[in-house]
């Protein structure tokens, strides 16, 4: 048997978190246009005959010195630190730029564990060759894997190398778990990705989720049938005034559709029927305060 931590690491938008869902066969991290979606470490698990692998989906690696930012950086480099493999993420599709070499560069040390993964090679104008040879001629990788995370094109050979590259021992989940992550994480970004991917500009950014309340109840039909309903009661967090007006919508249109969206996704995680109470409300500056960000970011 194999086992073994592999992170995922890349620039935004690479499609590290479609890699990760694909992977598990499970929806374990969200998915948004957006870049920078993924704020924190998610960890998600494929186990087969073969043995068990923990993959840890990081936030996109972005050099900038926004407070916000350098949270997630520090956040997907902290990654590296105690895992076995890593998956480095390229998207051939748009120039590589100093900030693929400043990565590349932070991961020579681990060239002989690291396996770069060319992503997107479904999409028209990825330029494989030419990244392939930079990435040789850069990183020097261990290996070198052209897929599609969104087809699963390449996803078997690259399972398949990640168990030859992975050290001999025992699960370290039982194997019918896909991810570790606690319920009100989950809810949280379930509903974020839903709020997300329904507003543009500055927008997604600018939003955070708080779950106030989780808790089992229990009901009984008009049969006389005993049953369980997890009731959530959670806020969608903005900066301004004006954002908040945006994600109610007008009349509340869309935080309805944003509840139902989210209340449809979370029925399939969780064994209950949802009862979601979502509501919207400002947190002025929110991306610039420590203890909140070291919070949501941890």
């Amino acid at each position: 048997m194999k086992a073994a931590f592999a992170a995922i690491i890349g620039r935004p938008s690479v499609g590290k978190s479609t890699l990760l869902n694909t992977l598990c066969g499970n929806k374990v991290s969200i998915v948004a246009p957006t870049p920078q979606t993924t704020r924190n470490t998610i960890r998600g698990i494929h186990s087969d005959e073969r043995g068990q692998i923990v993959f840890l989906d990081t936030p996109g690696f972005h050099d900038s010195e926004k407070k916000m930012n350098r949270y997630l950086k520090e956040n997907a480099l902290s990654a590296l630190e105690e895992i076995d493999l890593v998956l480095y993420m390229i998207d051939p599709t748009r120039p590589a730029g100093s900030e693929e070499k400043t990565l590349m560069g932070l991961l020579a040390s681990r060239r002989e564990t690291t396996i770069a993964i060319i992503n997107k090679a479904d999409m028209r104008g990825a330029k494989i060759d030419q990244i392939s040879e930079l990435v040789r001629s850069e990183l020097d990788p261990a290996e070198i894997l052209v897929v599609s995370a969104r087809t699963g094109e390449g996803t078997d050979k690259l399972l398949e190398i990640l168990y030859q590259h992975s050290p001999a021992g025992d699960p370290f989940y039982p194997t019918e778990y896909y991810t570790d992550q606690q319920p009100s994480f989950r809810a949280a970004e379930i509903i974020r990705e839903w709020a997300v991917n329904r507003v543009s500009q500055e927008i997604p950014h600018a939003i955070y989720v708080e779950i106030a309340d989780m808790e089992e109840r229990e009901v009984t039909t008009a049969a006389g049938e005993t049953r369980f309903k997890l009731w959530i009661r959670a806020f969608l967090v903005v900066e301004r005034e004006s954002q908040k007006g945006i994600l109610v919508g007008k009349k509340g249109k869309l935080i309805t559709e944003i509840r139902k969206g989210a209340r449809k996704d979370l029925e399939k995680i969780f064994p209950h029927r949802i009862d979601l109470d979502l509501r919207v409300k400002v947190n002025p500056k929110w991306r610039n305060k420590d203890p909140l960000l070291k919070r949501l970011l941890s």
